[in-house]
């Protein structure tokens, strides 16, 4: 019987940035510490993101020990924001069907990055007291979501990026598909096989395929759309007319897991 290890876990503080590649990270009860906690909305105080705004791909992301910076990829300029100071105003934010209220962060960041992306916008920020429920179609126990588009989790095999690769005429990394937690071993779409597994004392349960958008397609260095990889997806991995690659999970419990730690699988589909 094949065995499975975690090869990658990754963050995305601020929805649809740049992403953190982790050795270790913190389970907690909305998805991975930091993931996705911070947030930009228009001025309607919507939620954007690279499907609209493509150049939101050039800015990096890094984690300080109680800041989080971030820089242009293609112009010299950097913003830090403290993790610890949240202004106390409160806005209401809009990402997909879910009003979420939420903390503004400063009127600095809101300027910093206006003027990086040449769209007027503001960071708002999660605070521990808003819920925001998974959909209640597939929920088990009432679990929350911080600002990913709808689960906690995102999880794909290495298989099945190979496999991908395998048919395109250029290779693509796995930061296309913005996952949380890449796994080596088994086969190709092993993922869409499992009902649950376990990654120490941690349960996790995939519970929806993860449909995939013209995120995919962009450059994630360079901020360029094409049409691959949802072109050739497409010709293998649609189902009701939506392109399938990934699983969205749910978990119970909390705690560290590391890469070369072991996935157990508990039950198969």
């Amino acid at each position: 019987m094949s065995k499975y290890y975690i090869s990658a876990l990754y963050i995305y503080p601020v929805k649809s940035l740049g992403g953190i590649s982790l050795q270790y990270a913190e389970v907690t009860n909305r998805g991975f510490a930091y993931d996705r906690r911070w947030l930009l909305v228009d001025e309607s105080g919507r939620f954007i993101t690279q499907r609209t705004h493509p150049q939101m791909a050039l800015i990096s992301v890094e984690l300080r020990e109680k800041s989080v910076e971030f820089k242009h990829k293609k112009i010299n300029a950097s913003f830090l924001i403290n993790m610890e100071i949240v202004s106390k105003e409160k806005v209401e934010v809009v990402i997909w069907d879910d009003n979420v209220l939420a903390n503004k962060v400063s009127a600095e960041a809101d300027e910093w990055f206006s003027d990086m992306l040449n769209i007027k916008c503001r960071l708002v920020y999660m605070p521990d007291e808003s819920l925001r429920p998974v959909d209640k179609k597939f929920a088990y126990d009432n679990e929350i979501v911080s600002f990913a588009d709808a689960y906690p989790f995102l999880l794909i095999g290495q298989s099945s990026l190979n496999e991908l690769n395998s048919r395109l005429p250029e290779k693509l990394p796995i930061n296309r598909f913005r996952p949380n937690i890449v796994f080596t071993g088994g086969n190709p779409f092993d993922e869409d096989r499992i009902k649950s597994f376990s990654v120490g004392d941690i349960s996790f349960y995939p519970v929806k395929p993860c449909a995939r958008c013209v995120v995919t397609t962009i450059d994630q260095s360079s901020g360029v759309k094409n049409e691959e990889p949802l072109k050739t997806l497409s010709t293998y991995r649609k189902m009701n007319n939506k392109v399938l690659f990934g699983q969205n999970l749910l978990h119970r419990g909390k705690g560290l897991i590391s890469v070369g730690d072991e996935i157990k699988i508990i039950e198969w589909k």
